[in-house]
């Protein structure tokens, strides 16, 4: 086995520990911000709803680049794909209301958990993935949850922030257990 082999795994886990302290501290600030507009579907709510996925898909790239030898290769490139898809279709979704917005989001968070899921689920011998597998299965039921909400009277976007707000959490954790295992590697407990 080669040093290059043995430092592989620990870059990989340092790049998505701060990859995933950047996706928790964007996720609080998005989720405040939408809070703090009043959740509409006004310039800068749906500025605010495009952007995510957005920042979603320069995540992907910024994780895809770190784990170049890494399997989940496919997976970040499905998450792009879908991120792309769910940012133009949620800036078309906004002219026709929040219901449309909802279905659209709801998608999106059903497919891309379950590209979460199975990515987490194949770099879990990296450690701090356990949070991101919840989040992947829990993504898909919130998704589920959105679209039944379109479907009812007065549908509202709030939601949105605290599904969100939420799976920043859970990036967090992740950084936090990554953050440990890589400290334990360090001091030579890994």
């Amino acid at each position: 086995m080669t040093s290059d082999t043995i430092t592989r795994p620990a870059a990989t886990a340092t790049a998505l520990r701060n990859l995933y302290y950047l996706r928790f501290g964007f996720a609080a600030a998005w989720a405040a911000l939408l809070v703090a507009t009043g959740a509409g579907l006004g310039p800068i709510g749906v500025a605010l709803l495009v952007v995510y996925p957005l920042f979603d898909v320069a995540a992907a790239v910024a994780d895809l680049r770190s784990s170049k030898d890494d399997r989940p290769a496919a997976g970040l490139y499905a998450n792009m794909a879908l991120s792309l898809a769910a940012a133009a279709g949620l800036a078309i979704a906004a002219a026709s209301g929040t219901p449309a917005v909802l279905r659209v989001w709801g998608a999106w968070a059903i497919t891309a958990g379950a590209v979460q899921l199975v990515v987490a689920i194949r770099r879990r011998r990296l450690g701090g993935q356990w949070p991101q597998i919840l989040s992947g299965g829990i993504s898909t039921i919130a998704g589920t949850g959105f679209i039944l909400q379109a479907g009812m009277p007065d549908p509202a976007l709030a939601g949105v922030s605290g599904y969100a707000f939420v799976g920043g959490v859970f990036f967090l954790v992740s950084a936090v257990r990554l953050h440990r295992k890589t400290a334990a590697g360090r001091d030579g407990r890994g």
